[in-house]
């Protein structure tokens, strides 16, 4: 019959061996998400440098709502992450930013909530309700992803913890 201290010594072997084998798995799994991160990074600043590069002087600022020639192929959709603590406005298109950055300075100002009509005014855009309309698209799917916030139907606001375009709180 084993000893209890032996048995001890098995179970603490097999744990033991868990362990390492786990730590090994983070350690790879860390890496993995380093050169996944670093690939999106580069990719995001791709983006930015081309729509950068296509902007045409005088746009309206609002580059997905211009309609495009037939012959072009259709915008891809801005992806919009989540927001999380430390993640730097970078990570949006200037689209997004420039809501951000309006929605900023109107709280650092002490005006309050604002609604899609006052940005397109504040942008120079035709306040009609094709470019309201596709302004309260992109203000509801920063709302869906935790940068903003709708206190009020229509009226938004910046998330407290998002602050400024190098990001974090």
């Amino acid at each position: 019959m084993p000893s209890v201290v032996g048995l001890l010594e098995q179970h603490e072997l097999t744990a033991r061996r868990r362990v390492d084998e786990l730590r090994e798995e983070a350690d790879r799994i860390q890496a993995e998400l380093a050169a996944a991160e670093q690939e999106w990074q580069e990719w995001t600043i791709a983006r930015q440098r081309v729509g950068a590069l296509l902007s045409v002087p005088g746009d309206s600022g609002i580059a997905d709502e211009a309609p495009s020639p037939p012959t072009t192929a259709a915008k891809q959709k801005s992806q919009v992450p989540v927001w999380r603590e430390g993640l730097a406005w970078s990570a949006l298109s200037v689209d997004y930013q420039r809501i951000l950055r309006t929605l900023a300075d109107r709280s650092r100002l002490g005006q309050g909530l604002m609604t899609c009509q006052e940005m397109a005014a504040v942008f120079g855009m035709d306040v009609v309700p094709a470019r309201v309309e596709a302004l309260r698209s992109k203000a509801k799917r920063l709302v869906a992803r935790g940068w903003l916030a709708e206190p009020a139907p229509g009226r938004f606001m910046l998330v407290q913890g998002v602050s400024g375009p190098g990001g974090g709180s």
